[in-house]
């Protein structure tokens, strides 16, 4: 007579186990740096829509609108009469510079005026991510669009 057993030793369970844990180990380093490439350019892309918001603000209603930058807050601030809103960096995302650059930078928030059917002032604003990874938003001053320059990495940081 013939006798089946069935099921899965506990050194076999062990080897699995252990091939499931390297294969994280491995994969989630790459994982961990996909995700801050997508939240610095998550947040490239919301500062371009917000900086647009304020600029067809300005010229659409006829407000004048001012963008306050506070790398302190982390954040960007737009208000006018009838508009105040906030776009906050997402986690792992620094406001690192305002450009133009002051010669006497103290720190504090930065402030730009939107008036309508005045000149774009020259707005520029530099963003990182944990892994050194840079970019800039600036507003062209001659097409009054914003627009995203990648910058290299920091010396030392990966991308």
């Amino acid at each position: 007579m013939k006798t089946s057993s069935r099921g899965v030793t506990l050194i076999e369970m062990l080897i699995v186990v252990t091939i499931i844990g390297l294969i994280a180990g491995i994969s989630f380093p790459a994982v961990s740096s996909g995700i801050d490439s997508l939240r610095i350019a998550s947040a490239s892309d919301s500062l371009v829509s917000f900086l647009n918001g304020g600029l067809n603000r300005a010229e659409r209603r006829q407000e004048a609108v001012e963008v306050t930058v506070s790398a302190k807050d982390n954040a960007v601030y737009l208000a006018s009469a009838s508009l105040n809103r906030t776009l906050a960096m997402p986690a792992g995302v620094t406001i690192l510079a305002v450009w133009p650059k002051l010669p006497d930078e103290t720190g504090a928030s930065r402030r730009f005026l939107l008036l309508p059917g005045g000149a774009v002032p020259r707005i520029g604003i530099e963003i990182t991510n944990r892994k050194g990874a840079r970019r800039i938003v600036r507003v062209n001053p001659m097409t009054g669009v914003p627009e995203i320059e990648r910058l290299e990495p920091s010396l030392g940081a990966k991308e």
